[in-house]
C-alpha cells in the first residue's frame, strides 16, 4: 500500500529534514555542553579550587562520552536501516556508560580532594541543562513543528458548531 503522492513528498521532506538536522543538533549540544561545561567551573572557582576541578571533570566526563556516542551514531548515518541503527544506538550506550565508569574512576584515583558532589553536579548539570538549551533554541523549533503536530491526544479538534460556520 502506497500514500499518495503528496503524503510522500511530506514524508521525503521530513526525513530528509530529521537526517540534514540531527547531526547539526548533535553538534549544538556537544558545544553548549562545553560552554556550560567551562561556565560552571568559572563559577564553582568562587567557592574554591577543589569544587571548580570536580564541576570540569564531571562535565568534560559528560562532553567526551556525548561526543564518542554522537560519532558512533552518526557516522554514515542511515535511516533506512533501523536495525543496523538500534544497534549502534545499544552499543553507544554502553560505550557511554564504561567511558563515564572509567573517566570518574581514573579522576578519583589520580586526583587528591575531589568533591564527589561537585563532580556529580557538574556531570548532570551539563548532561540535562545542554539538549534543554539546544532544543529551546533552535533555529528550526519554532518554524518546524515536527512529523506528529497538530495531531493525538492534546490536538484541538474540530467541533461541529466549527464545521458547519
Amino acid at each position: 500500500m502506497t500514500g499518495t503522492p503528496c503524503s510522500d513528498k511530506k514524508n521525503m521532506r521530513l526525513r530528509d529534514y530529521n537526517q540534514l538536522t540531527q547531526p547539526r543538533l548533535a553538534k549544538r549540544v556537544l558545544f553548549l555542553q562545553a560552554m556550560l561545561t567551562l561556565a560552571m567551573a568559572v563559577a564553582a572557582a568562587a567557592v574554591g579550587f577543589a569544587p571548580a576541578l570536580s564541576v570540569l571533570i564531571g562535565g568534560l566526563a559528560s562532553l567526551v562520552a556525548n561526543a564518542a556516542v554522537a560519532l558512533m551514531i552518526f557516522r554514515d548515518y542511515r535511516a533506512s536501516e533501523p536495525g543496523q541503527l538500534l544497534s549502534r544506538l545499544y552499543a553507544a550506550e554502553v560505550l557511554r556508560i564504561l567511558l563515564l565508569m572509567g573517566s570518574f574512576a581514573a579522576a578519583f584515583l589520580m586526583i587528591d580532594g575531589l568533591s564527589l558532589p561537585a563532580l556529580l553536579g557538574g556531570y548532570f548539570l551539563v548532561q540535562v541543562l545542554a539538549p534543554i538549551i539546544a532544543a529551546q533554541t533552535a533555529p528550526n523549533a519554532r518554524n518546524h513543528p515536527g512529523p506528529t503536530a497538530g495531531t493525538g491526544p492534546g490536538a484541538p479538534r474540530e467541533t461541529s458548531d466549527q464545521a458547519t460556520s
